[in-house]
């Protein structure tokens, strides 16, 4: 059974508190894990969260603050002491490579996974499967930062009146769907495009073009929102968003679920969050993210 979620392994800015750790959130897409900006402790978190090192297959790093990557040295010894049976590819800002060799080679350990380092270097495609195409943006941070967006490829939905109207059914659709016609009918008249779902991860970064294009017409974006909106000034200074600047990019994009994560220390009350989104005029479904917590992508429209 296929199953499609995030798990939020940590929701903290800058430091961890009693109550939130450190960055990591955990992209499950059908037989594949994507593990998003692996902060301080992720290892824990994941254990907590009934996470294994072999439900992963990538690992994508936004930027090389300690909150969001200080973790890649205990996953990536996991990874390898699990002897996980697949290879896995890392993605990270090629300006940082001098970090991630520092993390993945913090400590002795034996090397027993293939783990491909894919850095990069600008906007585009990074991956390209069955299931979904990988893609980069860049952001606005005071050090190089990329936000990734995974987008499933359309597929088509059967409409069984037009089906029943041509006379096709059993076996006999499977066998229109493999070849593109059958009996003079073609895949087009007996069913309509299913589009792909879309999904948007977006950390530390100011308001920019790379933020609204992560985010257009995505089914769960998960973005940060560091500061209340009264903060603005100190989110622009270090490079961050407020709960309604993220809000109305995800009003403006269309997004169907908005995540909203990330949160500054200094606020203790994470219903003001949502009180500012929603007063921002984003009016999908919400969601301020908290340790553990599981949220489900939404269902294909």
């Amino acid at each position: 059974m296929s199953v499609r979620e995030l798990v939020v392994l940590g929701t903290a800015s800058q430091v961890p508190t009693r109550h939130r750790n450190h960055n990591g959130y955990l992209l499950r897409w059908d037989g594949e894990g994507v593990l998003f900006d692996p902060g301080e402790g992720t290892q824990r978190q994941m254990l907590r969260a009934g996470v294994a090192a072999h439900d992963l297959n990538r690992i994508c790093v936004t930027h090389f603050h300690g909150d969001h990557s200080l973790g890649l040295a205990g996953v990536i010894q996991r990874i390898n002491l699990d002897q996980v049976p697949h290879g896995i590819t890392a993605h990270y800002p090629r300006s940082g490579k001098r970090f991630f060799d520092r993390l993945r080679y913090a400590t002795a350990y034996r090397e027993t996974v293939e783990l491909t380092e894919a850095p990069v270097d600008a906007d585009g495609v990074l991956a390209t499967t069955p299931a979904y195409t990988l893609e980069a943006r860049r952001l606005s941070h005071p050090v190089e930062s990329f936000g990734y967006r995974l987008v499933e490829p359309d597929g088509r939905r059967m409409l069984p009146e037009r089906l029943a109207a041509h006379g096709i059914k059993g076996p006999d659709v499977g066998r229109l769907q493999r070849e593109g016609s059958l009996d003079g009918v073609p895949l087009e008249a007996v069913s309509e495009v299913r589009r792909g779902q879309r999904f948007a991860f977006v950390m530390d970064t100011r308001l920019c073009e790379g933020v609204h294009a992560l985010a257009e017409d995505c089914d769960l974006l998960v973005i940060e929102s560091t500061f209340l909106d009264e903060d603005e000034r100190l989110a622009v200074e270090y490079g961050h968003l407020t709960a309604g600047q993220a809000a109305r990019v995800a009003r403006d994009a269309g997004v169907r679920h908005l995540v909203l994560t990330h949160f500054s220390q200094r606020y203790t009350e994470s219903g003001d969050f949502e009180r500012q989104a929603r007063a921002a005029g984003f009016d999908g479904e919400l969601t301020v993210a908290y340790d553990l917590l599981r949220v489900s992508v939404p269902k294909r429209r």
